[in-house]
């Protein structure tokens, strides 16, 4: 058995893709399960191959709506002789905690950039977190086939402003309308590409060796090699050791719209992305891949599938074989969970999954209770370092709009507050009646307002309060805090405390009138655990 998880986990890749908003990070997404033969083109879209079903990322209404990424999404996909997870995530700021939930499940992070605006505030946000965690970074510099920056340009802009050694693996051959191709520095190749039409199949590649006549008859080409050269000059060659410590990434041209240097991208997925490592619990020691089965819940969701008001939670397998039907402990609670529904899930399609291993990401289906950041084993207990998470800076009053459908109303907001998709505050004596959504960005009360509409049937009004600070606080602060202006408690369904504020001023202001209070500051970069205390 210890042998079979060995093999198995070696032949895994556990990624995400970052980016910021419309950089292309869900068209790359699809086109990598184009080139894995895991969607097939059709009428110049790309459709599922099962049902003739769209396959799309984005598979929320509200995301097709809106055309944005506004929830990660889990894909799983083989390519060559390996098995990829796949996660692709929110570029929008206003989702962050879903993005560093799902970081915290990977192994390695594409980071996908735009030719012609190069590194944006999202994007080094995101590339933070993948430091503070160590996450190896692949960086694909996209939409080469459109106007854009010089590339030693891009480069120098990766080096300075992330700190991080970029070594170009393609070289461009040629930029907008002259695009014509790479140079593939290890293979030492070049690979020119054709168009096909919308970019729906694979694009053809004619490869030539390095020093072919083909390089020397073209000016973009010959142009490109003195690049190269210069390059290898400056010391800027991939280091596998640099990579995998997060110091240094290697970088990719193409342009995922019309699939060139796709393939390349995924090979180097393959070929560079280290295989799941033994994860390490929350006293900083290593759990073998090959010990008793052990996972990391990162993600729940609700309502995938219109047809049944299931729930599932995601979980990447740390350690061990999981098989469908076995009975896990759910670290928190610890009660006893029997697996029979677990599944593969791809956007809002799904497979019955009967076995998994280190690396693999699964969803088991109505377990309820779980929450993002939990542990579950069998066996051997376990603890995970807990999840990043955000303070809130944006407070809105929900109320039901219609008293008949009150039930809905309050079973969504307590769905939505497990998911993660608003944190929920309740005033003492007005509890459900109108409760307060707590979000990092007014766009999470757009999506909490749709998914309570549209999957509860409960329509809400959505009100907006004076508030913009949050603090944590205890059971002998409140009196000395209650009935203060511009100062309101509430309480999370943890049994946790909190105080709004309007501003950070008044925080100051009622810090030095009640010094002996209990007023504990939330931070993005603080450990804290799944209810957002502080550990």
């Amino acid at each position: 058995m210890s042998n079979q998880i060995i093999e198995e986990t070696a032949r895994r890749r556990t990624f995400a893709i970052i980016s910021h908003p419309d950089a292309g990070k869900t068209t790359l997404t699809e086109k990598f399960l184009l080139y894995s033969g895991v969607l097939t083109a059709g009428a110049g879209s790309v459709a599922a191959r099962r049902g003739g079903k769209a396959a799309a990322s984005d598979w929320q209404e509200i995301e097709q709506q809106r055309g944005i990424s506004i929830s990660s999404t889990v894909m799983r996909f083989p390519y060559r002789d390996c098995l990829l997870n796949l996660l692709d995530t929110p570029g929008h700021k206003d989702f962050s905690e879903d993005t560093f939930r799902v970081l915290a499940a990977t192994d390695a992070a594409i980071m996908v950039l735009d030719a012609a605006k190069g590194i944006e505030p999202q994007t080094r946000r995101l590339f933070e977190v993948c430091r503070e965690r160590d996450v190896p970074i692949v960086t694909f510099i996209n939409k080469w086939d459109r106007p854009g920056r010089d590339p030693w340009d891009l480069l120098d802009e990766i080096e300075r402003d992330l700190i991080l050694e970029p070594a170009p693996i393609t070289w461009p051959v040629g930029e907008s309308t002259t695009f014509d191709g790479v140079i593939d520095r290890l293979r030492n190749e070049y690979v020119q590409f054709t168009r096909v039409a919308h970019g729906s199949t694979m694009a053809p590649e004619k490869v030539s060796p390095i020093d072919s006549p083909v390089l020397m008859n073209s000016e973009l080409a010959a142009a490109a090699l003195e690049d190269v050269e210069l390059l290898d000059g400056v010391d800027r060659v991939f280091n596998r050791e640099k990579f995998e410590a997060g110091e240094l990434s290697p970088v990719f041209f193409g342009s995922a719209l019309t699939n060139f240097g796709v393939g390349h991208l995924l090979d180097a997925v393959v070929d560079l992305v280290p295989s799941p490592p033994a994860r390490t619990d929350i006293n900083d020691d290593p759990r073998p891949i090959d010990s008793p089965f052990s996972g990391h819940v990162f993600k729940v969701q609700a309502n995938t599938d219109k047809n049944h008001r299931d729930r599932i939670a995601f979980l990447r397998v740390a350690s061990g074989r999981f098989e469908r039907g076995m009975t896990i402990t759910h670290g928190p609670s610890k009660r006893s969970v029997t697996t029979k529904y677990v599944h593969s899930v791809q956007g809002s399609d799904r497979e019955t999954l009967d076995e998994a291993f280190p690396g693999d990401v699964i969803g088991l289906i109505n377990a309820n209770g779980f929450r993002p950041g939990d542990a579950v084993y069998v066996d051997e207990p376990v603890q995970w370092r807990p999840m990043p998470a955000f303070a809130p800076t944006h407070f809105m009053i929900a109320r039901a709009k219609d008293t008949g459908k009150f039930k809905q109303f309050r079973s969504g907001v307590a769905q939505l507050d497990e998911e993660g998709v608003v944190q929920v505050l309740r005033i003492p004596g007005v509890g459900d009646q109108a409760p307060i959504f707590a979000a990092v960005g007014p766009l999470q009360f757009e999506v909490a307002k749709h998914r309570l509409e549209n999957e509860f049937n409960a329509p809400v009004e959505l009100s907006p309060t004076s508030y913009s600070v949050a603090r944590l606080t205890d059971d002998e602060s409140v009196p000395l805090l209650r009935g203060l202006r511009g100062v309101e408690i509430v309480e999370r369904s943890d049994g946790s405390i909190w105080v709004l504020f309007e501003s950070a001023f008044r925080v100051r202001q009622v810090s030095e009138d009640k010094p002996e209070a209990t007023l504990e500051r939330l931070m993005a970069d603080e450990a804290v655990d799944s209810f957002g205390r502080r550990v």
